[in-house]
């Protein structure tokens, strides 16, 4: 029987996605690694990774705009060329080197071809990138990769038109938006507009299937009394509150909070261990 932990968590008649964050599993877990993403698909979980322009066409599976702390390799993603990233490799959460490549974005849609998706599966590509950078032969790239498993994906990004114009090039391919760049979070508990906000942000990603949300943000709107989870479902959008990073007692009545008002996924770097928390304190 296979391990189904860390998937998942069922509210009364509601589930939750517990969404593996950068591909994290576990604790501890190393970023963006081809064994956990291959191992989440299996699994039918939410996985979710981060795509950044470098030097050569289309875009690397990374986080930061420099090399350094994540992987064996030194400067800017964006001035690395395709061989220089296939030589090398990521490092754990204490710098150590590890067995696992940098991939990028060709690399990753051959890992979906070549492994067997659960339907229930579904792997966010998060994109870093504002639309005045993304190029056409980047474009390009991304819809090669991509189509042959766009319905095992979700684009989003905090850029609704580079996330348009990415996926007009995979027209089978599911959208998300996060709203919550820009001084957006600052704006809105300044203004306390939360009817705004959620107008704001459909009308600047109207076929955005999940919003994705600061949990805090969620938590602060309810506070004042406004449920902005229910006003996206109204919409008959879905909704993910990022990024509970550690499995700690302290989070509990948060997380519990969350599941209340029925998000559809909580981000979180430690699922397996998130998940056992919210069990034993059942």
């Amino acid at each position: 029987m296979s391990d189904r932990r860390g998937i998942a968590v069922e509210t009364g008649a509601h589930r939750t996605w517990l969404k593996w964050h950068r591909g994290h599993r576990f604790s501890g877990d190393i970023s963006f690694t081809r064994r956990r993403i291959a191992e989440g698909m299996l699994l039918g979980a939410s996985v979710e990774i981060d795509l950044i322009r470098f030097c050569g066409e289309g875009f690397a599976v990374l986080h930061d705009e420099t090399l350094d702390r994540a992987t064996t390799g030194t400067g800017r993603v964006l001035d690395a060329s395709q061989e220089y990233l296939r030589g090398l490799q990521l490092r754990d959460d204490t710098g150590v080197p590890a067995d696992h490549p940098v991939m990028l974005i060709d690399d990753l849609g051959q890992l979906l071809l070549a492994g067997e998706c659960d339907e229930n599966a579904v792997l966010q590509l998060d994109l870093k990138e504002a639309s005045a950078s993304i190029r056409d032969v980047d474009i390009t790239a991304f819809a090669a990769a991509m189509s042959p498993v766009a319905r095992s994906v979700i684009l989003s990004g905090g850029d609704a038109g580079a996330v348009e114009r990415l996926s007009g090039a995979v027209p089978d391919m599911p959208i998300g938006y996060d709203p919550c760049h820009d001084g957006a979070i600052e704006r809105l508990i300044e203004s306390r507009d939360f009817a705004g906000f959620v107008e704001t942000a459909l009308k600047a990603s109207p076929r955005a299937r999940m919003f994705y949300l600061y949990w805090e943000l969620v938590l602060f709107a309810d506070a004042e009394g406004y449920d902005l989870i229910g006003a996206f479902h109204r919409a008959g959008r879905r909704v993910d509150a990022y990024t509970i990073t550690a499995a700690v007692p302290e989070v509990l009545p948060k997380v519990r909070r969350l599941l209340a008002l029925k998000a559809d996924q909580i981000t979180t770097d430690d699922p397996v261990g998130l998940e056992a928390l919210l069990v034993k304190h059942l």
